[in-house]
C-alpha cells in the first residue's frame, strides 16, 4: 500500500463536532478563518474564565453568576461577529454575501461552544443541584483547560524546535496570566 504525499489533501473526515466545525471553517475561510476560529475561542474563553472568578467572589447568588456568565460570553461573542461584519464592509465596501457570511457564523458558534460546560455548571448550581462554590471551581479550571488545549494545538501545528516550542508556551502562559490579570481588575473595579 502506497502512502499518500505528504501535501496531499486528507479524505478522512474529522471525529469531533469541534474538528468538524474547524474543517468547515478552513474549507469555508481558509487560513484567515481558522486564525478567526481560534481567536474567537480565546476571547470567550479568558472572558468567561474573568467572570467566573469575579463571581466566585460572591458565590451566594447562583442566578446573577449564571446569568453575567452567559451574558457576558455571549457579549463578546456578538461583538466579534459584529466586528467581523464592519470589518468587511469597511474593507470591501459593502455587505457580506450569504456565502461570506457563513464563516463569522459558524466562528462566532464555535465561540459560544466554550460556554455550554460552565454554563450547564452554573445553571446547575442556579437550580440547587450542585453546590454553587462547586460549580464555579469546575468551570474555572475547564475554561483554563480550554486555554490549555487551544495553546497546546497552536503550539504543536507550529514547526519550531523543542526550544522555541517551550518558549512560546511559556510566552502564551505569561501573557494569558496578564490578560486574565487585566479582565479581572476590569471586571471588579
Amino acid at each position: 500500500m502506497d502512502a499518500a504525499a505528504p501535501d496531499a489533501p486528507r479524505t478522512d473526515r474529522p471525529r469531533t463536532a469541534s474538528g468538524r466545525r474547524r474543517a468547515a471553517i478552513a474549507e469555508a475561510g481558509g487560513e484567515a478563518g481558522l486564525v478567526a476560529y481560534f481567536k474567537e475561542r480565546v476571547y470567550a474563553s479568558f472572558t468567561g474564565l474573568a467572570i467566573v472568578m469575579v463571581v466566585s467572589q460572591h458565590p451566594d447568588d447562583p442566578a446573577h453568576a449564571f446569568l453575567a456568565l452567559v451574558l457576558g460570553v455571549v457579549g463578546i461573542v456578538t461583538a466579534g461577529f459584529v466586528a467581523d461584519i464592519v470589518g468587511h464592509l469597511a474593507v470591501h465596501r459593502r455587505f457580506s454575501s450569504a456565502g461570506e457570511v457563513v464563516v463569522p457564523v459558524r466562528v462566532a458558534l464555535g465561540a459560544l461552544g466554550t460556554l455550554v460546560v460552565p454554563g450547564a455548571l452554573v445553571g446547575a448550581a442556579w437550580i440547587g443541584w450542585i453546590p454553587a462554590e462547586v460549580a464555579l471551581s469546575i468551570a474555572a479550571w475547564s475554561y483554563v483547560l480550554t486555554l490549555a488545549v487551544i495553546g497546546a494545538l497552536v503550539v504543536r501545528r507550529a514547526q519550531l524546535r523543542w526550544w522555541q516550542s517551550l518558549l512560546a508556551v511559556g510566552l502564551l502562559v505569561a501573557l494569558a496570566l496578564l490578560v486574565l490579570l487585566l479582565q479581572t481588575l476590569a471586571k471588579s473595579v
